[in-house]
């Protein structure tokens, strides 16, 4: 069998791909700076050093936390469960911001196990040359994560009842 100057070419351009997509992936693991779910409280300042950056000049920071309330009813507590595959579910979230946007830094964390009223469940932060790519970021990565990372929440409430949420 030859190999015609076609074959070469198109072995070239895969091999260009392939050291693309390696790139692409270095530089999502540079700008991912930490990644996790964990029983333990969750920290701002955590996420907020993770995401430094002398590049960045716009920080952006969410933290979610467990409310007194849900759909008119009082809660007393929640807690969460995570899927085995959800921590790789939530790289492919990271990696999917880090793509779109200007990314500095990133990290998301989010709590598992059971959350009293007023703790934190899930902080996500982003570093970014500027203060609009930051915002865009942070919000596509809290979005996605609640959309895209199965987790799911089981509300407790004063009046006894319970529900899953999530868990559809």
């Amino acid at each position: 069998m030859t190999r015609t100057e076609s074959d070469a070419q198109s072995d070239a351009q895969s091999d260009a791909q392939s050291d693309a997509q390696s790139d692409d992936q270095s530089v999502a693991r540079d700008r991912i700076r930490l990644l996790d779910l964990r029983e333990s409280p969750l920290s701002a300042d955590e996420v907020l050093t993770a995401i430094a950056d002398p590049r960045a000049g716009g920080f952006c920071l969410f933290v979610g936390a467990v409310r007194d309330h849900d759909g008119g009813r009082s809660v007393t507590e929640l807690g969460y469960d995570a899927h085995p595959r959800a921590l790789r579910e939530l790289r492919e979230v990271a990696e999917a911001v880090v793509a779109a946007h200007p990314v500095c830094g990133l990290a998301a964390v989010h709590r598992t196990g059971d959350l009293a009223v007023g703790e934190s469940a899930v902080i996500v932060g982003v570093s970014a040359p500027h203060r609009d790519a930051a915002f865009a970021a942070c919000r596509q990565l809290i979005d996605d994560l609640k959309a895209r990372v199965p987790l799911w929440k089981h509300q407790r409430f004063t009046d006894g009842s319970a529900e899953w949420v999530g868990a559809e």
